[in-house]
Order: structure tokens, then sequence, then C-alpha cells
């Protein structure tokens, strides 16, 4: 099950589990958009994997499977200037 992590691993925007413009690795690791597209050109700075759209959990299910509170934040080189 998807961790839905709350917030962008290089800029730390957060990104609530309904959010459309969080973007995920195979691994997870969680970007927003601007930061998967213009930093990162769409592939993960962990793993070099594709980064898609994040599904949205529907709200009934966040009840039984919350999303996470973890915050999460990799030095990313790309990331200082953020």
């Amino acid at each position: 099950m998807l961790q839905l992590r709350p917030n962008c691993e290089c800029c730390d925007r957060d990104l609530p589990p309904e959010a459309q413009d969080a973007m995920i690795c195979t691994f997870e690791c969680t970007f927003c958009a601007d930061c998967a597209q213009t930093r990162f050109g769409g592939a993960c700075p962990n793993c070099g994997g594709e980064l898609v759209r994040r599904p949205v959990r529907p709200a009934r299910m966040l009840e039984k499977y919350p999303a996470s509170t973890e915050r999460v934040s990799k030095p990313h080189p790309e990331c200082r200037a953020a």
C-alpha cells in the first residue's frame, strides 16, 4: 500500500493525500510536479526511475488506511536553490 508521503522531498511543499500534483517513483520517493519536471526532468534523483502522478486515495479509505505523517527530505544538489 502506498504511504502517501505528506511533502515534496526536495522543496518540502505540502502534498496532502488529495494532491493532484504529487509525483512518485516505484520506491515512493515523492516530489511536487514542479520539482519533478523543472529540477529532475521527470526522473527520480534517487533511483533514476520515472516519476508519475501519485494516485489519490478515496476519502472513505483514508480513515482505514491513513496517509503517512512522516516528512521525508533528502539533500539533492538540485534542491539547494529551493
